[in-house]
């Protein structure tokens, strides 16, 4: 596992766009899993800049999402379709039908994750996989559990995560309580895995997840045993690191 420490959140957000575009530099048909909330944001819009310089093209390249909350219909403005549209593919040359993010309004219960792992199995590998880290350890939606979920698949949410998703609802009530979630064992497929963390928030968890026992308790500590983790942090996050 290969620690980046950047000065704050923009130096980060250029270093792991650097990351990025260099891989669809090299592979112009990548497959790129993607990320949302508040920690991507930044990095999205040093992608959007370089490909308005002309120096990236999205044309060839398939994404897939980690997760999506059910109930959400994907012009929901708090769904992770739209967020992911409005941030970024909205913005490049990105051909949407090879944009996958997972259903949260069209399966019945628990067959959403089943058609998404059948979808990825026939995609291909993906190359990068980008990861937010919440406040708990979490790593997509996967909470801490008894043991790790090895499939993509439908996730009740904890009422940590709820109480720090409600920033972007009117009220807590308005926050879904269920999402569509990547596996670990999904994530771990990756060749490659970028995880971003910034804040001094997240400083405590993120020494968990580098140093700590590996342990469904701290989901994102399964990092420790992919061959190819790049953590790249701003300086309050890697405080205790």
């Amino acid at each position: 596992m290969e620690v980046i420490v950047k000065k704050n959140y923009e130096e980060m957000s250029k270093a792991a766009a650097t990351l990025f575009a260099a891989e669809l530099m090299e592979n112009p048909k990548t497959i790129l899993g993607m990320a949302t909330g508040s920690t991507p944001v930044g990095l999205y819009k040093e992608l959007v800049k370089m490909y308005e310089a002309g120096d990236l093209d999205f044309s060839q390249v398939t994404t897939f999402n980690l997760d999506e909350y059910i109930g959400l219909a994907p012009e929901h403005d708090q769904s992770y379709h739209y967020f992911m549209n409005d941030n970024l593919f909205n913005h490049v040359n990105i051909n949407k039908e090879n944009v996958h993010v997972p259903d949260g309004v069209g399966f019945e219960a628990g067959e959403a994750g089943k058609a998404y792992e059948e979808l990825m199995a026939k995609t291909g590998q993906v190359e990068i996989q980008l990861l937010g880290l919440g406040c708990n350890g979490h790593i997509g939606f996967n909470e801490p559990a008894d043991e790790f979920t090895k499939v993509t698949g439908e996730i009740d949410l904890t009422d940590s995560t709820i109480e720090a998703n409600k920033r972007f609802f009117e009220k807590k009530e308005d926050v879904p309580r269920k999402a569509v979630s990547m596996g670990i064992g999904t994530i771990m497929r990756a060749k490659k895995i970028v995880l971003l963390v910034n804040g001094e928030n997240k400083a405590e968890i993120l020494k968990e997840v580098v140093n700590g026992p590996v342990t469904p308790k701290v989901p994102g500590s399964i990092l420790q045993f992919h061959p190819h983790v790049t953590v790249i942090c701003d300086e309050e996050a890697a405080k205790y690191l």
